[in-house]
């Protein structure tokens, strides 16, 4: 289930909230929809509007179907729905708290502004859940949760929403319209989805393949114990300053730029890294002769974390030069015994990843000193079985980010689709999307 099916501010308070305790909740049908005719702005004149209020009918769902999020378990039976980011939070046993009747229905988080549809049996989260089932004579199901899903709602905190939700009104369009809205809207998510499904098969086969990679090399060879772990038997255990050129920390402070725009690394999120170009690199000839003086990273150079997140690293792209802040250091491999892209690997090896958080010290933010990160072991093949591994791990890589990419297009698309159909600036007959 797409992100974009959950308007979610997390939050991780523990409040139990029952879901019929509003005696406004079950709102009926006593004020008949009318035509909106401030819609006529967004060209939606001709479609009448419908406060949430009286969008929904009574439901027969009570404390006797919600569990306490303390009793939610990791495996089970039922799927539990609550207002966390998460769709499913969690799976129960208990068969008397399922919910399969009235389906489909919305899920609404009182304090998280987060809707969920919900077509399957399933138990509900007693955490801020509002439960509403459309009144199916005036909305589609899926229309229905799809413009509720646009509606804007300002953040409050951890206060309740359910209130500002039935102040706001819904389009109403004819029925047959409604539901091609919601074939559109659905046919696009369920794309997103895919991709999401793509994207964590990936990252999955990623995990394993390092796994066997790191214990059996690319020939499925025997394993040897080592000082770190299992390793294949044809690796050697190197120490970092046996393997590497340069072993550079930043220095105790980040230096100022005289000019602003330039990106200063301080706390580096190796994930998504951030690189500045050459010009205005210094604020000073002093520390351009301090900096020289200590080495300047250089494209190829692996950038490392010694301190949390521990082992995070990255290599320098070209054309890039780079300020770094404290407890972040580069390393300059030897090329003729290790290639940048495969140290990088390592660190999220298994072993070596267990090896430097178990070194590690420090009371309050644990970290690694810079004599530690020159005496910590890394396992090396050879240069062939090197560019091997890291040409497979490159290749998942590539495959991921391309899913990514077409991840953030599509939900661009949805956002686009879901205001403008929303609002009538697209009509459904102009647009032909199939499955």
């Amino acid at each position: 289930m797409s992100d974009l099916e959950r308007r979610v501010v997390p939050t991780s308070r523990d409040r139990h909230l029952e879901c019929n305790d509003d005696p406004e909740y079950n709102g009926g049908l006593e004020n008949p929809p009318s035509v909106d005719r401030n819609y006529e702005e967004n060209g939606t004149s001709e479609w009448k509007k419908c406060p949430v209020s009286n969008s929904f009918v009574k439901n027969n769902i009570g404390r006797k179907n919600q569990i306490p999020a303390k009793e939610i378990n990791s495996v089970g039976l039922f799927p539990v729905v609550d207002q966390g980011q998460k769709f499913i939070a969690g799976y129960c046993d208990d068969e008397s708290k399922v919910i399969d009747f009235d389906l489909p229905l919305i899920i609404f988080g009182d304090h998280t502004r987060c809707f969920k549809y919900v077509d399957f049996p399933f138990v509900l989260g007693a955490d801020g859940t509002k439960v509403l089932a459309p009144n199916k004579k005036l909305f589609d199901p899926k229309f229905y949760y799809f413009a509720l899903l646009a509606l804007e709602l300002p953040g409050r905190g951890y206060n309740r929403h359910f209130k500002i939700l039935k102040e706001r009104n819904l389009p109403l369009p004819p029925l047959p319209e409604q539901k091609k809205i919601a074939h559109i809207l659905s046919t696009v998510q369920q794309a997103i989805e895919a991709q999401e499904r793509i994207i964590q098969t990936t990252t999955e086969l990623k995990k394993a393949l390092m796994h066997k990679l790191f214990t059996e090399g690319l020939h499925n060879e025997p394993q040897k114990e080592t000082e770190i772990g299992l390793v294949p038997e044809s690796w050697e255990l190197k120490a970092m300053n046996e393997i590497c050129d340069l072993i550079i920390d930043c220095p105790h402070t980040t230096p100022r730029f005289s000019n602003s725009g330039v990106f200063i690394a301080r706390n580096f999120n190796f994930k998504d890294a951030q690189f500045i170009p050459e010009p205005a690199f210094y604020t000073s000839e002093d520390e351009y002769l301090l900096r020289v003086k200590r080495a300047t990273p250089m494209p190829g150079d692996v950038l490392f974390s010694r301190e949390a997140p521990i082992g995070e690293a990255c290599v320098i792209p070209s054309n890039t030069r780079l300020s770094l802040g404290q407890r972040t250091m580069f390393l300059r491999t030897k090329r003729s015994h290790l290639l940048p892209y495969f140290l990088v690997y390592s660190f999220y090896s298994e072993n070596v990843r267990r090896l430097m958080l178990s070194t590690a010290g420090g009371l309050t933010l644990p970290h690694l000193n810079v004599g530690d990160v020159r005496k910590m072991l890394i396992p090396v093949p050879s240069l062939k079985d090197q560019e091997g591994i890291i040409n497979m791990l490159l290749s998942v890589e590539r495959k991921k980010e391309l899913h990514r990419r077409n991840l953030s297009s599509l939900e661009d698309l949805f956002s686009t689709l879901l205001y403008e159909l929303m609002t009538a600036k697209i009509r459904v007959h102009k647009l032909e999307i199939t499955a």
